[in-house]
């Protein structure tokens, strides 16, 4: 090999390196400070409600609690296992933040890793951006799901179940 040729194949290495390096340092930020402002703006424009010309119903009875319906989060395995947590009707987010409803000690779960929340008499579960993702009996939560009793919804190490 000539020098040309050499000096190239360094040159090529080195980006590849900084390129990985890059990769990892936006990883790392994302992990510790959340999505960022751009994918905070996709996300909430996504979901920001659409408006119509219709008059507004109004607000519908909620359903009547029946035995079907789950009373508490139970952490099966993990550092929390025998942890459970009674489910009202509001949200419940987990990951590793101090401000998180469930607060995980997991390398595996990212900061802001997933949220539970109950909507027309069933709880589903949505991924928020984590690192590693989040899975709903071995199959990966890409938005909003509907979570079954007993059916484990695993975060990194640690296994959560709906419970009645």
């Amino acid at each position: 090999m000539n020098a040309l040729e050499l000096t190239l194949i360094r040159i090529g290495f080195l980006v590849i390196l900084w390129l990985f390096v890059i990769a990892a340092v936006g990883v790392i930020r994302t992990d510790l400070f959340g999505q960022s402002s751009r994918a905070r703006r996709r996300v909430s424009a996504a979901t920001a409600p659409m408006t119509s010309q219709k008059p507004a119903k109004p607000p519908a009875k909620p359903p009547r609690p029946s035995r079907s319906v789950p009373r508490q989060l139970l952490v099966t395995a993990g550092t929390l296992a025998g942890t459970s947590l009674g489910l009202a009707d509001q949200q419940i987010t987990i990951g590793r933040a101090g401000d998180a409803t469930l607060v995980l000690s997991d390398d595996y779960a990212s900061t802001r890793h997933a949220r539970l929340f109950p909507q027309d008499g069933q709880w589903l579960v949505e991924d928020l951006g984590s690192t590693n993702g989040t899975y709903l009996d071995r199959q990966k939560v890409t938005g909003p799901t509907p979570v079954p009793v007993g059916v484990p919804i695993r975060i990194g190490k640690t296994v959560l179940e709906l419970r009645r």
